[in-house]
């Protein structure tokens, strides 16, 4: 499979992240980046959050008259959280709509929704050790010179970091 490479000769990583991610989610759960990429623009945003695609169920392949192996739709099976399910299931035939349009043919027949967790558990944050005074002194005299506040700040808080770990 050959990737396409911008025209700069620069390769981006997301492009080669997806050329290794690609084959072991289609393999493994039938779907692909892009479909997990656009999914908030697939659901919208009351959904974004609350539902990902788990995994597609592809009935086996069938020949046709000629002779020819032809796909049927699957069973796209979407995590959701709580509550939020029950919206979803009402919601099922303008996603399933949406699904077959992003796909350009009709890959989905139906939706299976699965309640459990979504998002991941929010990570505690990192306590800082407290500056010193000698390293107040050196972080506020290298952000001196930036007229933004909101540029100082978060330069603050990245000086911090920096200067805390030391």
């Amino acid at each position: 499979m050959k990737k396409s490479v911008p025209s700069r000769g620069i390769v981006q990583i997301s492009e080669i992240a997806n050329g290794i991610i690609d084959p072991v989610l289609a393999r493994r759960a039938g779907i692909n980046t892009f479909l997990l990429g656009a999914w908030d623009e697939i659901v919208g945003a009351e959904f974004a959050l609350s539902s990902r695609p788990e995994k597609i169920a592809w009935p086996p392949r069938e020949r046709d008259a000629n002779g020819r192996e032809a796909q049927r739709p699957g069973t796209l099976v979407v995590a959701c959280e709580g509550a939020q399910a029950l919206f979803l299931s009402h919601a099922k035939g303008e996603m399933i709509e949406r699904i077959n349009s992003f796909f350009g043919f009709p890959a989905i027949v139906q939706v299976r929704i699965v309640q459990k967790p979504v998002s991941p558990p929010p990570r505690p944050g990192r306590r800082l050790r407290p500056l010193d005074a000698a390293s107040k002194m050196e972080l506020e005299d290298m952000v001196s010179g930036i007229e933004s506040e909101t540029l100082k700040a978060a330069l603050r808080r990245l000086g911090r970091g920096v200067l805390a770990a030391r």
